[in-house]
């Protein structure tokens, strides 16, 4: 295998992808990781500074674009407007999130039902309209950011856990559709990354982090970059026989359960 051919397996140039989930944390270490590898990219969240932070980082090949997924009735729309801002999408990352800590016996029907809005309704909606276009278009790439949260049992996180897990069936189902038309639906499973929200939940608590470690065979936290080149991979040619995974990114965690 020549050079050249090895440097162009993880090569996005002239590929549009659309991330949710805002212009920080593992939403932007995916983007970085795409736009190093030449990929156009649009970051889709709610908070329009953050958005614009990431998108200067970035440089040229980064647009913002404000908007919000459970919001059913616009996701048209939102597809729309990111195929003008950038060109025919043809990456989607749902990444957009929220996450509710709390007892299973405290959890209201009303806050269990506002993660899956989030998490299921709004990725599913946004991955339909974007999908019509990647269908007729006999090509493109779905990634759904699950999480370990979906492969192993974790405390008080029952409806994070339970939109998590949907994702699974979710990528399965549309692998098996969508198939024949050239496109690909996969997952990435992230365990304990590096996140300010990570660093301040365990300032000054040794003995939780300590465990955390204890549960992950390679001792360590990830860093969003680790998220990113996961996804690089699996939106690129190199993986053009890869559909249908769910891809636990780690260190371990899950597999050692």
């Amino acid at each position: 295998m020549n050079k050249s051919k090895i440097n162009s397996a993880f090569d996005l140039t002239g590929e549009t992808a659309l991330i949710t989930g805002g212009g920080t944390g593992l939403a932007f270490g995916m983007a970085r990781c795409l736009v190093a590898s030449g990929a156009r990219v649009v970051l889709v969240g709610r908070r329009q500074e953050e958005l614009d932070k990431a998108r200067a980082a970035l440089g040229e090949n980064a647009f913002a674009l404000s908007g919000d997924v459970t919001k059913l009735e616009a996701v048209p729309a939102l597809a729309d407007q990111a195929e003008n801002l950038a060109g025919p999408v043809s990456i989607l990352i749902n990444n957009a999130g929220v996450h509710l800590k709390k007892p299973a016996l405290e959890t209201s029907d009303a806050e269990f039902a506002a993660v899956i809005q989030t998490h299921v309704y709004g990725a599913f909606a946004l991955t339909r309209e974007v999908g019509r276009c990647m269908v007729a278009r006999k090509t493109g790439c779905v990634l759904f950011t699950s999480s370990m949260a979906a492969l192993m049992g974790l405390p008080l996180v029952v409806a994070y856990s339970a939109a998590k897990s949907a994702y699974v069936g979710i990528v399965r189902a549309l692998a098996s559709e969508w198939g024949a038309a050239g496109g690909r639906v996969n997952a990435i499973a992230p365990g304990w990354i590096t996140s300010d929200m990570l660093v301040k939940a365990l300032s000054g608590d040794p003995a939780r982090k300590a465990k955390i470690f204890g549960r992950t065979p390679l001792g360590k936290f990830g860093d969003p970059d680790d998220i990113g080149w996961a996804a690089v991979y699996l939106c690129s040619p190199t993986a053009k026989f890869v559909t249908g995974v769910v891809l636990p990114v780690d260190g371990g965690a899950a597999e050692s359960f």
